[in-house]
């Protein structure tokens, strides 16, 4: 996707706003999932999310070509609080367009990074699609959530996995749009290893894993699930190629799945785990059979839940989507 150059150029991007995030094999999830599991702690970037590493990238490379016109794009969160992370640093004003009832406290997140918030739609995709008629209107460039940048950017914290860990046999990866699996993908070639990259949907929004298993990409009617960072209907078809050739297979895991992630995060490690986050050990739990005895890595990839939905987890419940 990119050359080793261009990624070289991405990472001196991303370190000089932000350190590494911790990689650790935590013993008490190790002995619940049967294997040497190591987490990646992107709940512990800036931002809270991985998707910080992409928006600074993105941003920076816009300042370089002279492009410092606003722009907009729509998001459930994370993504929309890296474009004004990386503006913010690269003198770029944005405005973010989210679905109504979207997360309040990522809400407050993206307006305190100074951009303008603008809230329509039912959810992701018709927010996304709201957002291409705001542009014309106000004369912004619209940016996808799904780009080249993007993947650069958040490539960086699959090397600093593989730097801590070495040769891991799996990495299980939540997907949104696809820009993380991508950037574990590309780190995984790049470095010449032979882990397998395992992607995590929510059942409720499975349109990446039906598009695997189709072979090209397929939408869903739905993304009814709390995880917010998985809730997407409409899979990119450029998303959709990189990740059929590059990953082994997609898990799907259920509401209450998810939810006992996030329990099992903050009982063994005290860390707080959004929904997207818990995904991936959400998947490892679920075929700890075929991952006995290897070495495994899972992508905390945010923790940016609301404190209502947070407590009714810890309580034993499963939030409304």
């Amino acid at each position: 996707m990119f050359s080793k150059s261009q990624y070289e150029s991405a990472r001196d991007i991303v370190y000089r706003s932000m350190a590494p995030t911790l990689s650790y094999s935590w013993p008490l999830i190790s002995e619940l999932t049967g294997c040497e599991t190591w987490v990646k702690h992107e709940n512990h970037t800036p931002i809270g999310a991985f998707k910080v590493r992409g928006g600074l990238v993105h941003m920076e490379q816009r300042r370089l070509a002279g492009k410092t016109g606003g722009v907009i794009t729509a998001t459930r969160g994370n993504h929309g609080q890296s474009i004004p992370f990386g503006g913010r640093i690269a003198g770029i004003a944005t405005t973010i367009v989210v679905p109504e009832g979207n997360s309040i406290e990522k809400n407050n997140a993206i307006r305190a990074l100074g951009a303008e918030l603008i809230e329509t739609g039912s959810d992701f995709n018709e927010a996304a699609d709201a957002t291409k008629d705001i542009a014309r209107e106000r004369g912004l460039e619209m940016l996808p959530s799904y780009h080249e940048d993007l993947v650069m950017g958040v490539s960086t914290y699959a090397h600093e996995l593989f730097d801590a860990a070495g040769e891991l046999d799996a990495v299980y990866v939540p997907i949104g749009m696809g820009s993380g699996i991508s950037g574990v993908i590309s780190a995984r070639d790049m470095l010449g290893l032979k882990t397998e990259v395992i992607g995590v949907v929510s059942e409720n929004a499975n349109a990446y894993a039906l598009s695997f298993e189709a072979g090209k990409a397929v939408n869903t009617n739905s993304a009814a699930t709390f995880a917010d960072g998985m809730a997407v209907r409409i899979a990119h078809p450029v998303a959709v190629d990189y990740i059929n050739k590059g990953a082994e297979r997609i898990v799907m895991v259920s509401e209450e799945e998810i939810a006992e992630a996030i329990r099992i995060y903050y009982r063994t490690i005290h860390n707080i785990a959004e929904g997207a986050g818990a995904a991936s050990l959400a998947a490892l739990l679920k075929e700890n059979g075929k991952m006995k005895g290897k070495r495994v890595g899972i992508i905390l990839s945010g923790g940016n839940i609301d404190t209502d939905k947070y407590l009714k987890i810890l309580a034993g419940g499963i939030p409304a989507p």
